[in-house]
């Protein structure tokens, strides 16, 4: 089937992103024990994915935060962005019809604004410091005149995402004009008797679609339907566009079943932060909170799920500078010397060496720092490094001589084995992975002092000094990849630094 054959090829690489080597099987989660999937055409072989998914070993990057602005419907929506301004939430998806401002009796946000009220609007958004990101659930009908009103007012707005549930099942006229204004066009799963409601409904609605055509995935109304939000979320690996998240007192629609704070309740929260980042999804958490008895006030609850996301979040504080932007891994940012080069798969952001010994280096010196990423060997002969702190941009093999190199070759040995300060100090002990497995590294420099842990095991804390080939090491500098030759590439992954 060609949706299995589509599942199965989007988690070949992802399933090992971010993940913390040697972590044993996660269980399923204390808030989820018990559930039974009721996706009715999920393939065994997507389950058996999930169910094997040890989220719990997951690194979870950093995601930025954004509130559907249902969640302040008790109040008008220049009041919604004074409330987001006060959390710190740098963005919001406007849904058409909550109440405009005091100052414009009767007035409504939706495309009936006037011109005084659009510039209005945006001047609220740019004093509270918010980007509005999306609009919906907008009805956008059928016709293309009632579908370019809609896009015609999310370009005046500066809207990028367009959240919906388009009646039509074809899509052509939707697929030419997110191609004309380049607005992605996001499908949302209400719960039956919504067309959406199942999670396979709309992969078949978006599978093989210009990819500016996704998903907005609200997980709380999956959990609704008794479905595994995590299901649903692997199901549409690479076209989630944006997504609501929920957390729910419990699975379906039983009195007394509410919508609560993320991470209290049964909604497979941490879960599904670790299957975002397996997906490397970039872009907005969005809260959307439908407790009714708390609406009037739903600060609380943001707050505590704000909290609960950085308490999880591994990489709080890391910038990834190996990224994607529109949906592509590029390396923006990246410059090369010497023979050889870095391809990058732009699907899944994965660095190959080729060529002769040259040096991919990002152009951003550092001081003190911790560097993560992911390593992986391609034959056991695999001959590679990481280097700190080179002192100047390179422009001659004269680098060498002023920065230490930390080693990748399993075959050699002592000051030349993966872990080695190259040439100088030798690891404390041997932590690699086999070959074509891939390692982590996690690489602190401070001050003069270096330390290193390799799949979770220390195995350098050294006091720096020269050595070896190593003249001198500068107190800050560039960072840099080595490539070596095309028989036994390199390959590195999931890049984050963060600044001491």
């Amino acid at each position: 089937m060609k949706k299995t054959a589509f599942v199965l090829g989007g988690l070949a690489l992802g399933l090992s992103l971010f993940v913390i080597p040697g972590s044993a099987a996660s269980p399923s989660p204390a808030n989820g024990q018990g559930v039974t999937s009721s996706i009715r055409h999920i393939s065994p072989e997507l389950q058996k994915a999930v169910a094997e998914t040890d989220y719990a070993a997951v690194r979870i990057k950093p995601f930025p935060f954004a509130s559907e602005a249902w969640t302040f419907r008790k109040f008008t929506f220049a009041e919604t962005l004074l409330k987001l301004k006060e959390l710190g939430v740098g963005a919001v998806e406007a849904f058409p019809g909550q109440a405009l401002a005091a100052e414009f009796p009767g007035a409504k946000f939706d495309q009936a604004m006037t011109e005084a009220q659009v510039a209005k609007v945006k001047e609220w958004l740019k004093a509270a410091g918010v980007t509005l990101y999306g609009y919906g659930v907008v009805d956008i009908g059928k016709t293309e005149e009632s579908m370019r009103k809609v896009f015609d007012f999310a370009r005046k707005m500066g809207i990028t995402t367009i959240v919906c549930e388009p009646a039509d099942d074809d899509f052509t006229q939707l697929e030419k004009l997110v191609k004309e204004y380049n607005i992605k066009i996001a499908l949302h799963n209400h719960p039956a008797p919504s067309k959406y409601n199942l999670p396979e409904t709309v992969f078949a609605h978006v599978d093989g679609k210009d990819a500016r055509i996704g998903s907005c995935a609200d997980s709380g109304h999956w959990v609704r339907g008794m479905n595994d939000p995590r299901e649903a979320f692997k199901l549409l690996q690479g076209r989630i566009l944006d997504v609501h998240l929920k957390d729910r007192s419990d699975f379906g629609t039983a009195k007394g079943t509410d919508d609560v704070a993320w991470g209290s309740g049964r909604g497979m929260i941490r879960d599904l932060l670790a299957e975002l980042t397996l997906q490397d999804y970039d872009g907005y958490l969005t809260m959307e909170y439908e407790n009714e008895s708390e609406v009037g006030d739903p600060m609380p609850a943001f707050r505590k799920s704000i909290a609960y996301v950085k308490s999880i979040t591994y990489y709080d504080g890391y910038t990834q500078i190996l990224r994607k932007g529109g949906g592509r891994y590029e390396k923006h940012g990246w410059n090369h010397y010497g023979p050889g080069y870095f391809e990058i798969n732009p699907k899944t952001g994965v660095l190959k060496g080729q060529g002769g010994m040259g040096l991919l280096w990002f152009g951003k010196p550092y001081k003190d720092f911790i560097l993560e990423c992911d390593f992986k060997c391609s034959t056991p002969t695999t001959n590679s490094g990481i280097f700190l702190r080179i002192p100047d941009v390179p422009v001659s093999d004269e680098y060498i001589y002023h920065s230490l190199e930390i080693q990748i070759d399993d075959t050699s040995t002592g000051i030349h084995h993966t872990g080695a300060a190259y040439d100088i100090e030798a690891p404390k002990l041997n932590a690699s992975l086999p070959t074509g497995e891939w390692n982590h590294y996690k690489i602190e420099f401070r001050g003069g002092h270096l330390k290193i842990e390799l799949n979770g095991k220390l195995i350098m804390d050294w006091q720096a000094k020269p050595g070896g080939k190593v003249r001198d090491i500068a107190p800050a500098g560039y960072i840099g990849l080595q490539n070596h030759d095309s028989q036994s590439p390199p390959y590195f992954r999931n890049i984050w630094i963060k600044e001491l």
